[in-house]
């Protein structure tokens, strides 16, 4: 059930967001009768109070209610998959095995061609 719900909820978060795009795109500004008539849209009028909301626009506010909802249900989804995969970075880290003390490799000697003596000390 749980390999259903994710790409269900994504299919639908698709198509919803595809259609908010096309309403917005379908619907016209406020002042686009306004700012047409008159050249340039400094109208009182033209941010004021608007009439009652129209089809596009209750349909564009479900929609958009829709693809926050379906936002949300995604995160939650993807933050709590039952994976048993680490959780932190860290975790992920493969550390390499410490090298005991008696086995660490001893100092190259300094032999007749070394020129180590000649280091003041």
């Amino acid at each position: 059930m749980e390999g259903v719900v994710f790409p269900l909820i994504l299919t639908i978060h698709i198509l919803v967001g595809a259609a908010v795009i096309g309403l917005v795109l379908l619907q016209h500004g406020k002042g686009a009768d306004m700012g047409a008539a008159f050249g340039s849209g400094a109208s009182g009028s033209l941010f004021g109070a608007s009439g009652s909301a129209n089809f596009l626009s209750r349909t564009t506010a479900i929609l958009a209610t829709v693809f926050f909802l379906t936002s949300l249900g995604l995160s939650y989804l993807a933050t709590n998959r039952g994976q048993t995969a680490p959780s932190s970075v860290m975790e992920r880290v493969q550390t390499p095995p410490a090298v005991p003390v008696d086995q660490a490799p001893a100092q190259p000697a300094a032999g007749a061609d070394s020129r180590a003596k000649e280091i003041p000390k």
